[in-house]
């Protein structure tokens, strides 16, 4: 599986993007997810999706952020709203054919993208 990701981009506190990222192979039965790192701190899990559809949130996230897929075009997609300074980060998008968790490394990464946001 490779993985593209892109989206990222600089927007004022409140603003919104959305990052996509396309996967090659057999994209439809992985695991997705969306990981961020910020300068100085670790890498954090930001938000998953099964291959059904279940998802889950860091709770830095919830309600803000929402992460979506679109089997036929073998995307994945983070909806990013009510974006605050602390969100500024790369965000790397990763699949893994078990799951994706804050206690498994994926086994396939993207490049990253960066997001910042300005106060």
């Amino acid at each position: 599986v490779q993985l593209q990701a892109s989206g990222g981009g600089l927007v004022q506190a409140g603003g919104s993007l959305r990052l996509s990222c396309a996967a090659s192979g057999s994209y439809s039965r992985y695991y997705m997810g969306w990981f961020r790192q910020a300068p100085g701190k670790e890498r954090e899990l930001v938000a998953a999706i099964s291959s059904g559809g279940s998802t889950r949130y860091a709770d830095s996230v919830k309600g803000r952020f929402t992460i979506s897929r679109d089997n036929a075009k073998n995307t994945v997609y983070l909806q990013m709203n009510s974006l605050k300074s602390e969100d500024t980060a790369v965000y790397y998008c990763a699949a893994d054919p078990l799951v994706v968790s804050t206690t498994r490394e994926p086994r396939y990464w993207g490049q990253g993208t960066q997001v910042t946001v300005s106060s």
